[in-house]
């Protein structure tokens, strides 16, 4: 675009281009400017002598800084417009979700497990005569502004009568024993963070030290085939299970990945152990099955007849088939889990001369992790988990918790452990403690990934959680007796019960509701108690920094994961003391829900990109599927799916949730009469957290 010369090139003459030059683009719909230097112009009508551009250079320039001020503000109108269409969206969200009515309430869980109206409201109980209380406290403290009570000669003066003789009397009883209770409290719980807040920064120096030294598992003798006869590696018996549960959304991609893998035929066989109770999800399933029977593939199809004991029961079915005694090792998938064609013999080779291997685990990564917002905050907490807490358990422990996909089990270590039980709803949690207790060890492979979803709706990931906080404290409940008996280490022990069920399973839910959720809004009704600016902003913003490195790309999420995950830790908790003491909900199974966003095309494009030879090869060693079979599997992918009857989905209000923001915006609006800066900021957007939680407005929005 050319030099716009509506202001500096009024007047023809050799000062017509005075001052710097300024060439104006449109980009919609911001703007922007770029300066050009009059010796880099090609025109000679910018070159001007020196004179010439000292002379009124001053008020060309004043006029250059309100031009660029005048497109700064149109700038900023435009994202003031862009934030008032956005809030506009969220009030007629949140308008329509009022509207509608729909309460987590209606959303029990289906089945033997479904938590009585009585446990489930118990919590909600709570947190609303917390708020009734808060709202009175409020109406207390306004009415004392409003009358100019002079609260400290009320608290002291002798008999008054009325109002005023009972407002003092609410602050010496504050004073005396309120304050004391609630600031040993408020302690109590900063202990504890600063406990855990101390793991979580010992965990990141680990992890820091094992990416400076390049450390990770290595094998023990190369398993690699000979290149003059490929068919001389090690290619162990191997069984893979794939268990699901009315997910026909995903079977699919599932079942053709696995039957992709590149692994001798004869030396693995597929079980697809389906537990769904809709009849054509199973004839779906039972026809998918078929078609890769016919490709050559040794796949299995099997349905129990009795679904007790949910995925663990599904698994111990499946291991007390007679032919699994042929197999050495059994690789688990979940149902919306894609791995890679070169997953076994990246994962397989680790237990050749390794005898005290029991495990390998890879990792996850998502294909949805950009789907919205709940979907990114996920994978900030997963990405963590992975980088950090896994790797370094499996690098300095040989030990963690067992992620229930993904990974590669020695029959010998399932067998001697007890095999798959049904008495929790974290098998897999389960499984691992008990063959750590029998000596068993794992490793952790950070850098083999295996493709699968994250839930997009809040609704599913809320029970998601759940089952995953609830689950962990049932299962120390059962085991504690068997870690205290076991001839382990004391270190392990320690490991065990101290870290492991009690620092991350129990305390770090306990004092994250409690602490930020609860004491704090208290503190501000009882000024007397105090609660640190260091331990309101200052280390949580540490810590969420800490939890967000492994995952770089999410740092302008900062923000919003720490408000969330306080957000979340109401569900936490709830779940932590459901399967504490046993409530009814601690046994609650409900299967994520999956969208499919992954797709088959990936497969039959990775296969189309292989080099002849290459196919020619897995061919030859019974590896990859026909040619024939992936042009089969592209047609079904173009073709529409057949699908039964599909179950509407609704978003909701969540009662609790909703419950908790007008608390913490009621305690906002009380720290203003105190002029705590930090506490206010940090209670008004965490409210306002729970408030858009709480309408259901992160995640997933059905129309």
């Amino acid at each position: 675009m050319a030099p716009w010369t509506g202001l500096w090139g009024a007047r023809a003459g050799a000062g017509a281009y005075r001052g710097t030059p300024v060439v104006v683009k449109m980009e919609n719909p911001n703007w922007s400017i770029s300066e050009i230097s009059p010796e880099d112009a090609e025109d000679e009508d910018f070159l001007v002598s020196g004179a010439a551009r000292r002379k009124g250079g001053r008020g060309k320039n004043a006029k250059q800084i309100t031009w660029v001020l005048l497109l700064k503000a149109h700038r900023a109108a435009g994202c003031l417009a862009s934030l008032a269409s956005a809030a506009v969206t969220l009030g007629a969200a949140a308008r329509r979700r009022v509207a509608d009515g729909r309460t987590d309430a209606d959303a029990g869980a289906p089945g033997p497990a479904r938590e009585s109206p009585v446990l489930r409201s118990r919590f909600y109980a709570f947190i609303r005569a917390f708020l009734l209380l808060s709202l009175l406290l409020l109406a207390v403290e306004l009415a004392a502004r409003f009358h100019r009570w002079d609260l400290a000669a009320s608290a002291l003066a002798l008999p008054i009568i009325g109002v005023e003789s009972l407002y003092a009397s609410w602050l010496r009883l504050r004073a005396a024993y309120l304050a004391p209770l609630l600031q040993f409290l408020t302690d109590a719980c900063v202990v504890l963070f600063l406990i855990q807040s101390a793991d979580r920064l010992i965990q990141c120096l680990g992890s820091f030290y094992i990416t400076v030294k390049r450390i990770k598992p290595r094998l023990r003798s190369p398993a690699l085939p000979d290149a003059e006869d490929p068919d001389a590696g090690y290619y162990p018996m191997v069984l893979v299970q794939i268990p699901m549960c009315n997910e026909k959304e995903v079977y699919q991609q599932s079942i053709a990945a696995v039957c992709n893998l590149d692994w001798p035929r004869s030396n693995f066989l597929v079980q697809v152990l389906d537990d769904s109770d809709d009849p054509t999800t199973q004839s779906l399933i039972r026809e998918e099955v078929a078609k890769w029977q016919q490709t050559g593939a040794r796949i299995l199809y099997r349905h129990r007849v009795l679904r007790d004991g949910y995925k663990a029961g599904n698994l111990k079915s499946a291991m007390a088939c007679s032919y699994v005694k042929d197999y050495e090792f059994v690789a688990i998938f979940d149902a919306d889990f894609q791995p890679n064609p070169d997953f076994l013999k990246r994962t397989v080779p680790h237990f050749k001369d390794n005898d005290e291997l029991g495990l390998v685990q890879a990792r996850w990564s998502f294909v949805n992790k950009d789907e919205n917002l709940l979907t990114r905050l996920q994978n900030i907490n997963l990405c963590f988990h992975f980088e950090v807490e896994q790797q370094v358990n499996g690098v300095f422990l040989n030990f963690f918790g067992f992620n229930g996909t993904a990974g590669v089990w020695r029959i010998k270590a399932l067998e001697e452990s007890g095999g798959w039980m049904e008495r929790t709803t974290v098998e897999d949690m389960d499984i691992a403690v008990r063959a750590h207790l029998h000596g068993w060890k794992f490793i952790f492979l950070n850098d083999v990934e295996c493709q699968c979803e994250l839930p997009e709706s809040y609704e599913a990931y809320r029970k998601q959680q759940h089952r995953w906080h609830s689950g962990p404290m049932q299962l120390f409940r059962l085991c504690i007796p068997d870690i205290i008996k076991s001839k382990i280490s004391v270190w392990k022990k320690f490991n065990l019960i101290f870290l492991f069920f009690l620092l991350r399973k129990l305390i770090l839910p306990f004092y994250s509701f409690t602490l930020f959720c609860i004491i704090l809004p208290m503190t501000m009704f009882v000024p007397e108690a105090e609660l640190p600016d260091w331990v309101v902003c200052y280390i949580p913003a540490l810590m969420s920094l800490l939890n967000i490195l492994p995952s770089p790309k999410s740092v302008p999420f900062i923000i919003p994961y720490l408000l969330f995950e306080n957000t979340m830790s109401v569900t936490k908790f709830n779940a932590m003391i459901s399967g504490l003491f046993q409530l009814g909900s601690a046994y609650e199974w409900v299967v994520t829900k999956k969208s499919g966003r992954s797709s088959e095309g990936d497969l039959i494009s990775l296969a189309a990109a292989a080099p002849p030879r290459e196919l020619r090869q897995q061919q030859k060693t019974g590896s990859a599927p026909s040619l024939e079979a992936l042009m089969v599997l592209k047609e079904e992918q173009a073709s529409p799916r057949k699908e039964g009857k599909k179950q509407k989905k609704h978003n909701r209000i969540y009662k609790k949730e909703l419950a908790l923001s007008l608390l913490l915006l009621t305690a906002a609006a009380r720290s203003l009469l105190t002029k705590q800066g930090i506490h206010f900021y940090f209670l008004l957007f965490q409210g306002i957290s729970f408030l858009l939680v709480g309408l259901d407005l992160i995640g997933e929005q059905v129309e």
